[in-house]
């Protein structure tokens, strides 16, 4: 499991989307505790309003169109405020991306264990696509790699088994992905064809 780093809190702005409270008021003192800056708004967030580090959300009033951004697909990491336990309100919590929650009524704790493990699940989360990412990306060009394979068997009469055994030497001595490297041989026979 990647590590992440504890964040620097002290630098954070968090903003609170919901209506005024109780638990509002001891969420915000919390947070000022720990030196973030809070703003607390209420009925959405608006486009332009994007600059926080993290974002509270009444998960009991909470309705669709309160983020510029899609569900599931926050800019930083989200913390639910809960006090109905209703599996709907929990399922919609859940579907914006929640990354953890504080039940209601806040009282003088909570906040910090919640802050650390949103900004945990958040940027987990985010290595987690980069790395689907990257895996997609190398998934899209095996056809190529199978090319480069190929051609190397027929160029060098290799085998399969030879044959990626000569592809990973070339990329290590060119300091290249496989991928790269397949994509160089391939383009070396294309070059070549059209005599460029």
């Amino acid at each position: 499991m990647n590590r992440v780093d504890r964040p620097a809190l002290a630098s954070w702005h968090a903003a609170i989307l919901h209506r005024e409270h109780p638990s509002v008021d001891a969420l915000r003192r919390q947070l000022e505790l720990l030196h973030i800056k809070v703003t607390v708004t209420w009925p959405r967030i608006d486009a332009d309003d994007t600059g926080y580090d993290v974002v509270f959300f009444d998960a009991d009033m909470g309705h669709e169109g309160q983020f510029p951004w899609p569900d599931g697909f926050a800019p930083m990491p989200l913390i639910a405020l809960i006090g109905s336990e209703a599996p709907g309100r929990i399922e919609w919590a859940l579907a914006q991306g929640s990354n953890a929650h504080l039940l209601k009524p806040i009282g003088s704790t909570g906040a910090y264990s919640a802050l650390l493990i949103a900004a945990y699940a958040y940027q987990f989360g985010r290595n987690q696509a980069g790395d689907i990412r990257a895996l997609e990306d190398r998934l899209r060009q095996r056809p190529l790699v199978v090319r480069a394979i190929l051609k190397l068997m027929q160029e060098e009469r290799l085998d399969e088994a030879n044959a990626w055994k000569r592809m990973r030497k070339m990329a290590m001595s060119l300091g290249m992905t496989i991928e790269e490297t397949a994509e160089t041989v391939c383009r070396n026979d294309r070059q070549s064809t059209t005599g460029t």
